[in-house]
């Protein structure tokens, strides 16, 4: 039996809801762009093509959670991004424009959560 087919019967569940959550995030960053581009930090250049790579990253490394051969590359790549994403997390702190009009008790608790979601995939490294 392939190994690929091999992993998609043996991987839980949550490894294929952790990649549906990021393809579905990183298609976002097409969909909706303007709700990326308006929480940008000002001193990081060429914002558009930033949003567009991000969700590029995140769909890439999604799909990769799905396949034995680039599950564990994936999981680095998540976590590797998961700390670059802070520094919007954090410049959203910065001021009411900066926060997009999402209460200040809301940004505070993603930060959190963006090292919960980073244990999460930790979690599935083999």
């Amino acid at each position: 039996m392939n190994l690929n087919v091999l992993m998609m019967i043996t991987s839980p569940w949550h490894l294929y809801l952790m990649a549906a959550m990021y393809i579905f995030a990183g298609g976002m960053h097409f969909i909706k762009p303007k709700a990326y581009l308006r929480i940008m930090p000002r001193y990081l250049p060429k914002h558009s093509l930033l949003v567009a790579l991000s969700g590029m990253a995140e769909i890439v490394l999604g799909i990769g959670l799905c396949f034995q051969a680039t599950k564990n590359l994936s999981i680095y790549g998540i976590m590797l991004m998961l700390v670059v994403f802070l520094l919007v997390h954090f410049y959203m702190l910065s001021g009411e424009k900066a926060s997009a009009g999402i209460p200040k008790w809301i940004l505070i608790l993603r930060i959190p959560l963006q090292f919960g979601l980073m244990y999460w995939a930790w979690w599935y490294l083999t």
